[in-house]
């Protein structure tokens, strides 16, 4: 678990940081000594549950939180997703934002990709938030096992998408510092599409197998 130079010293904010995805980055990103602003529909919510993570978290509105974080993940529910993020476009100016949402519908046959206008939940944050640098990362990493305080490591990798270099290398160091995880550069920003709907096929797996399925790429 090590905390990279260029990311010493930043802040990161979760938006939607009460969900499961969102509280169980949070609460890893905290573990490894960053300081996290947990945001939510809800201050007192998000205070609320800021204050069972270990670590520096604290809890804010998702604007009070867009607006402390250096570097700002976007965890919310897809349906909320573009309404958010238009609304907050001049909070995140400036600043790399990290899209891990999976635009999926569920039915009696189980999980699958929903279409998106702009080709992907990251496309439609770069088309958005014009000022931002938007990277796209933690589409599969499981909420379970984050959340567990119990389970030191998680064994898996993050593909990394974005247009910028530097943010690119920057979401990879974030995600090192989760024990057992590493980041790996997975494309350009376009290439996100397949990315975000292949969570629909490891929704699968993990039904079929009763687990929590994760990625590794072999041979980097």
């Amino acid at each position: 678990m090590t905390v990279s130079d260029a990311l010493r010293g930043r802040t990161v904010a979760v938006l939607g940081g009460t969900g499961p995805q969102g509280c169980g980055l949070a609460r890893r990103f905290a573990a490894a000594g960053l300081d996290v602003v947990l945001g939510s529909r809800d201050a007192a919510r998000a205070e609320s549950t800021a204050a069972g993570l270990p670590g520096r978290v604290r809890g804010a509105a998702n604007a009070d939180a867009a607006a402390a974080g250096d570097i700002v993940v976007v965890a919310v529910p897809w349906d909320g997703h573009a309404e958010l993020l238009t609304e907050l476009a001049p909070a995140l100016a400036g600043k790399v934002v990290v899209d891990c949402v999976n635009p999926l519908g569920f039915d009696r046959q189980g999980a699958y990709a929903l279409a998106v206008a702009e080709g992907s939940a990251a496309q439609q944050a770069a088309a958005i938030l014009t000022g931002s640098t938007v990277v796209g990362a933690f589409h599969h990493v499981s909420a379970v096992l984050l959340e567990d305080p119990d389970l030191d490591t998680v064994d898996t990798d993050v593909l990394v998408l974005g247009d910028d270099r530097a943010a690119t290398d920057l979401v990879q160091d974030l995600a090192a510092v989760i024990p057992g995880v590493r980041g790996v550069y997975g494309g350009r920003l376009r290439n996100a599409h397949q990315v975000e709907a292949f969570t629909a096929n490891l929704i699968s797996v993990n039904r079929r197998y009763k687990a929590h399925a994760g990625l590794r790429v072999t041979d980097v």
